[in-house]
């Protein structure tokens, strides 16, 4: 069962549907106690990065999140879920991330339209697994303004060219994954995506 947190913010049931169409078995909510018995969690994430990280807070979710990476759970963090595994991120001020992975965000500095949205090429960082399981020339979905930077080389698994940028656009770390894109609006590669993490990720 894989566990999808519910903070007030983020796209749930698209995700849901995603694993349902995997036959994958899954549970939103926002109870720790019905997290705890997951044996993954989805940090799924729409909006801002503060006001996402006030309602974790409030929610008394981020000790909960942070003692179950802590543990060894596996954890996916989707679009601003990705960003909130960073250390802090610049948007409307400065707010403090998980910190799982090191690394800021910041607003995207390029001459194209800012948020980026549309489809683009994922290249891979690293030698991976999952490289195998997508097309020779896998493209995913983004919609965003920000995205990670001053982060370890290591964990940067897949980047997208954005006009003259690197978007980062997946990370892993330990038991920890992310997806600057939305792998649930992704059609097939990013349902591969989703299973990869399901089934392989620990």
């Amino acid at each position: 069962m894989i566990g999808i947190i519910d903070y007030g913010m983020g796209n749930l049931r698209s995700v849901e549907n995603a694993l349902k169409k995997l036959g994958i078995p899954s549970v939103i909510s926002s109870d720790p106690a019905v997290l705890e018995t997951c044996e993954k969690l989805i940090l799924p994430g729409v909006g801002a990065f503060g006001d996402c990280m006030a309602n974790i807070i409030e929610r008394n979710l981020y000790d909960f999140i942070k003692a179950s990476v802590n543990q060894g759970k596996p954890l996916l963090g989707i679009c601003l879920g990705m960003q909130m595994l960073f250390e802090e991120s610049e948007e409307n001020g400065i707010t403090k991330g998980f910190g799982f992975l090191k690394g800021r965000v910041v607003r995207m500095q390029t001459s194209l339209p800012v948020p980026q949205i549309g489809w683009n090429e994922l290249e891979f960082n690293h030698e991976i697994s999952l490289a195998a399981m997508l097309r020779a020339h896998p493209y995913v979905y983004y919609v965003h303004s920000y995205c990670a930077s001053e982060y370890d080389d290591a964990d940067l698994i897949g980047y997208s060219m954005y006009g003259d940028i690197k978007v980062p656009g997946l990370v892993m770390k330990n038991n920890v994954m992310g997806t600057q894109f939305h792998p649930e609006k992704s059609a097939e590669d990013g349902l591969c995506i989703l299973a990869y993490f399901a089934k392989e990720f620990s």
